[in-house]
């Protein structure tokens, strides 16, 4: 029996709060990872001209160095058998490859955007909070083409 004047608990308050908390964690940890990757000029156009024209090792350096991380981390985290915050086994479905044409329509629309916009998609945010407000327009094209694919994969060839 609860006490007067207090009302019940609202069922799954306590889950959105925790949400709330976690979405929090990740907002900050992407915002630091932003400030990270502008630092490390790893968002300028200047350093991936030099990545795809083969003047620097700068680019591939840290793309080997998060392969590498990426691997040490998936195996530990398959070593000590981690669970995800519900408790359930945290599982890496394996890759289902598919024909060539997904690949190559999809790297060349990735390509020519990246071209266009002299950014990899990946930082365009960090970019924009960098100063780069031009990149909205960017950002903006992402979304409409992840809507675009989205409304047309069912009528795609995978």
């Amino acid at each position: 029996m609860s006490a007067p004047g207090l009302a019940a608990a609202e069922p799954g308050a306590e889950a959105r709060r925790r949400g709330a908390w976690g979405l929090l964690v990740y907002l900050l940890l992407g915002v630091y990872f932003g400030i990270v990757i502008t630092k490390a000029q790893v968002v300028s156009w200047f350093r991936i001209q030099e990545m795809f024209r083969f003047q620097s090792f700068h680019m591939y350096g840290i793309i080997g160095l998060a392969v590498a991380v990426a691997a040490v981390s998936v195996a530990l985290l398959r070593k000590a058998g981690v669970r995800s915050l519900e408790g359930e086994p945290i599982r890496i479905p394996p890759k289902q490859l598919g024909k060539g044409v997904r690949y190559l329509a999809g790297g060349t629309v990735f390509g020519v955007g990246w071209a266009f916009t002299g950014a990899c998609p990946g930082p365009l945010l960090a970019l924009v909070g960098s100063g780069m407000t031009v990149m909205l327009a960017a950002i903006g094209a992402a979304l409409l083409g992840t809507w675009t694919y989205g409304y047309l994969r069912p009528r795609l060839p995978h």
